[in-house]
């Protein structure tokens, strides 16, 4: 299953998302997921684990596992290095051992203090507040990421936790335009205007966080997660599938792209296996009636500032 971008390219509707993994952890979860059937990878300067994911790839490609053509790959700038859009997409290419990327995002709408290329840093006042960049557009940092299309670097380039206003924005300025908006959305934070927004204007979404954090945010930010929900449960038994499946294909069905994130084999395994069932349009509904607006991902808990205030 795939979603086809304003540019004619097909997008993997589910793919699987490498924050918070390290280590031989990620060969492994890479190999295992290729064999899985996976063909799409979110990954990130600020995962800072590019190089690992890298190592995987190549052993991949040299086995004859599966062809780089083959694979859908996505990494994001940093907001750091807004003014080094080149610079930065080239330092990511290096460490994954590609020619291009897939996908390459703008991580956050905010550029920072630059600490250097590729280092990700978020540089914060004596106050433990965030410095922004206040000389740098995101007009600015988008045409330097339509340059890496003219270049090659890039097949497609996107947006990452842009809003409706900034997406209209983006549509407004770009000459090239967005091909994706990569944001948190759940049954509990399901956002409706801004996905349907989105996808009027051409822009496909992908949902970061379609299980609603789970486990990740509920450590770092202390969130709830949505698969603790009875209606969730009770579809899961309706269906004989898990929380977790009827979450991602109410995604699907969504027509958003779902990136859930998993370290185990069997979870892979049941976050890939979606494709089986559908959702009655009544079920559909009955997952609408969940929305709490609610985020899980809070960054501002280390930025000391509140992006989305």
């Amino acid at each position: 299953m795939s979603v086809t971008l304003n540019n004619g390219l097909k997008m993997p509707i589910v793919g699987l998302g490498v924050w918070r993994m390290e280590g031989k952890e990620i060969r492994d979860l890479i190999l295992n997921a290729i064999k899985i059937g996976y063909r799409h990878f979110d990954c990130a300067a600020d995962y800072k684990n590019e190089a690992e994911v890298g190592e995987a790839l190549a052993e991949a490609f040299k086995t004859g596992l599966v062809k780089r053509e083959e694979l859908f790959i996505t990494t994001k700038l940093w907001n750091s290095d807004h003014g080094h859009v080149l610079e930065a997409c080239k330092d990511s290419l290096k460490k994954l051992q590609l020619d291009y990327l897939d996908l390459y995002l703008v991580h956050f709408p905010v550029a920072t203090k630059h600490t250097g290329v590729g280092t990700t840093s978020s540089a914060v006042d004596d106050e433990g507040v965030l410095e922004i960049d206040t000389t740098i557009s995101l007009e600015a940092t988008w045409h330097d990421m339509e340059e890496l299309v003219s270049k090659g670097l890039a097949r497609s380039i996107g947006i990452s936790n842009y809003d409706i206003f900034l997406t209209r924005d983006c549509l407004a300025y770009s000459k090239i335009k967005p091909a994706v908006n990569q944001i948190e959305t759940h049954p509990y934070f399901q956002r409706e205007s801004l996905v349907k927004f989105c996808q009027k204007h051409g822009v496909s979404v992908t949902a970061h966080t379609p299980l609603g954090g789970s486990a990740a945010n509920t450590e770092w930010f202390g969130s709830v997660s949505c698969l603790d929900d009875d209606v969730l449960k009770g579809l899961a038994a309706k269906y004989k599938k898990t929380p977790a499946q009827i979450a991602l294909r109410w995604g699907i069905q969504r027509d958003t792209v779902v990136i859930p994130k998993s370290s185990k084999v069997e979870r892979l395994k049941e976050n890939f296996e979606v494709s089986d069932f559908e959702l009655t349009k009544e079920d559909m509904e009955l997952i609408k009636g969940m929305d709490r607006k609610y985020r899980t991902n809070q960054p501002a808990k280390f930025w000391g500032v509140d992006l989305y205030a």
